[in-house]
């Protein structure tokens, strides 16, 4: 630092050169990133709704999950799966500070960014349930209060990532006797909260997969905490497909994903992602199909991989995008490089927030973040444990109050929000989190920028 003024690296150090010279872009370059920007986004959609919501369906019926289980585990793993992989470079590859600024940079838009798509971009209500949402909200609040509580020292000691991995243990714990949990505080707290008595009412289906055959109306309805059925559109209970547990037989093979749509401009849009259907096609099992039904965790972990590389390369093309456009650094990771590593997160919350799975997208914004803290304990507790064992990890945690004061408040916002809104998501509620989430940036901009607190930032070298 210099005059009190502190110092950051450009974005654009943590990955390689681009494929055009500065004055290239300038002069007109820019466009043809903007192009594979829009082709990326395309892209993760592709696996999110064709491989990877699919492969976790199957997932949850074979181990009997609930949707907001199903959600907050191998959904927010699968597409946190970028995080993990930007956390890793950041201990063991660059050395700076990248897996902390980016998981904890995010925070707030993983919270109430998402949210706002789901509300704006959908349209079906859905119903929520409280005690998952508290769940989760609790568990995300304790992590990050033990983030914010190493770093203060800017030292990360082995016995302090180990406790982040006991911290994500518990909920894990909790998870796996998450309905006997749920049976006993709605029986505690059922007097005192309205909330509690709604999910009372809906016990009856709180057992996964059961009782399906029962129900003859549509998909989209006011959901249980159970309810599955993600990548299936206008089809009732009796189509569902359980096969894994014997509730019902296919009796037709799923739709080759080669087969040309009726629409015009879904034609133009597979005739665009022809190519990537292709290269998905042939290095991803496709698990709705017979054929490869029981290879659901192989399509689960490369389609995780997949959308682990399209969005370091979507990252990347954001960031020289930014950079080209003369846009701060600090704006820019609290905008742009925060959307962008959120897009897996975002694409595959939307997708189930449209099919009326109302619980899972929420547990799936809260527990990703709950996941990405765990990204950071992981290569951390390695490096201190088992490779540099002579001292602990340097960090810098300036701006920490500022971040701290952010992730608090937007995790009480985010549960003010649903409670006041009738626990659904819905448009209003959308556009109530897009508010919240934009005042945020602009207070945080600001902060960065040093118009507001006493926090001036510069890139190193200007």
């Amino acid at each position: 630092s210099e005059n009190g003024t502190r110092c950051i690296l450009s974005s654009s150090s943590e990955f390689p050169e681009g494929f055009f010279t500065p004055q290239e872009r300038k002069d007109g370059g820019i466009v043809i990133y903007f192009i594979i920007i829009l082709y990326l986004f395309l892209a993760v959609s592709i696996v999110c709704d064709d491989y990877f919501l699919p492969s976790l369906e199957i997932i949850s019926e074979c181990l009997g999950l609930s949707q907001d289980v199903a959600g907050a585990t191998f959904m927010a793993a699968g597409s946190s799966a970028p995080e993990l992989v930007t956390a890793f470079l950041g201990a063991f590859v660059t050395k700076g500070d990248i897996g902390v600024s980016t998981i904890l940079g995010s925070a707030v838009y993983n919270l109430l960014g998402i949210s706002a798509a789901c509300g704006l971009f959908s349209s079906v209500v859905s119903r929520l349930s409280c005690w998952p949402l508290f769940r989760d909200c609790l568990a995300y609040t304790i992590s990050a209060a033990a983030v914010l509580a190493m770093i203060s020292d800017n030292r990360i000691y082995w016995y302090e990532s180990a406790s982040l991995l006991l911290i994500y243990g518990c909920y894990i714990l909790v998870l796996c006797f998450d309905i006997k949990v749920n049976q006993y505080l709605m029986k505690k707290f059922s007097p005192c909260c309205t909330c509690f008595t709604n999910a009372m009412e809906e016990n009856a289906e709180q057992q996964p997969l059961v009782g399906w055959r029962e129900e003859s109306g549509p998909l989209i309805r006011q959901q249980s905490r159970t309810d599955s059925g993600i990548f299936q559109d206008e089809l009732d209970y009796s189509q569902l497909s359980t096969s894994l547990h014997g509730l019902d037989e296919i009796s037709e093979d799923h739709p080759n994903v080669f087969s040309m749509p009726e629409a015009d401009m879904k034609r133009i849009l597979w005739v665009l992602s022809l190519p990537i259907i292709t290269l998905l096609y042939l290095t991803i099992p496709d698990c709705r199909r017979e054929f490869w039904r029981n290879w659901f965790m192989v399509t689960f972990l490369i389609s995780a991989a997949w959308i682990s590389a399209i969005t370091y390369v979507l990252v990347w093309m954001i960031t020289i995008a930014g950079e080209t456009l003369g846009i701060p650094e600090s704006v820019m990771g609290l905008t742009l490089l925060a959307a962008g590593t959120s897009v897996p997160d975002t694409v595959a919350s939307v997708l189930v927030a449209r099919k009326g799975n109302g619980d899972m997208a929420m547990s799936n914004i809260v527990g990703s973040n709950v996941f990405d803290m765990l990204c950071l304990g992981i290569p951390w507790f390695i490096k201190t444990a088992f490779i540099n064992t002579s001292g602990p990890i340097e960090v810098n945690s300036s701006g920490l109050t500022y971040t701290a004061i952010s992730l608090i408040c937007s995790v009480v916002f985010i549960f003010l929000a649903v409670h006041l809104n009738g626990w659904k998501i819905d448009k209003k509620l959308g556009t109530i989190c897009l508010v919240l989430y934009l005042v945020f940036t602009v207070l945080s901009i600001l902060y960065e920028l040093g118009i507001i607190g006493n926090n001036p930032t510069r890139v190193c070298g200007n």
